[in-house]
């Protein structure tokens, strides 16, 4: 079980992905702190998400924890689950909107980091952190672990 949560045969370049994906959702945690009412909670009460008080800073954490852990290369697969999750909320609820009223080139135009995103993040869920990852090394540990034992 642990081999197909940090095994990857991704090839070194994966980490630019990981780079990508980690840094993004770290800084745009953050952010969700830094300015609330742009960001986070405000954000979130203006486009009409229950609770914002509550789902800013949440979203914020798991954006903040997630980005960090994706960045390490450790946990990715894991990771990437709940980022992959924020993208589809994000689509749905920021995204499909300017689609409906403004049409296809405008929702593409202001959705292209989520894609970008959600993207990444669905690599990174399917072919593991690569192996410049903290998981790589993990995975190696075990399967020599593994290979002793027998």
């Amino acid at each position: 079980m642990l081999q197909r949560l940090l095994g990857t045969t991704a090839p070194r370049t994966t980490t630019l992905i990981r780079l990508m994906v980690g840094a993004v959702f770290l800084s745009e945690g953050i952010q969700k702190f830094l300015f609330p009412e742009q960001i986070g909670s405000g954000r979130f009460a203006k486009i009409g998400l229950p609770a914002p008080e509550v789902l800013g800073p949440f979203v914020g954490s798991v954006e903040i924890i997630a980005g960090s852990l994706v960045l390490l290369g450790l946990g990715t697969r894991l990771a990437a689950v709940p980022l992959i999750t924020i993208m589809c909320v994000a689509l749905g609820s920021t995204k499909w909107p300017i689609l409906v009223d403004r049409g296809f080139w405008a929702a593409a135009h202001e959705s292209r980091t989520d894609w970008s995103m959600l993207l990444g993040s669905l690599f990174l869920l399917l072919e593991g952190a690569g192996p410049w990852s903290i998981d790589a090394k993990l995975s190696r540990n075990s399967r020599g672990a593994e290979a002793a034992r027998h």
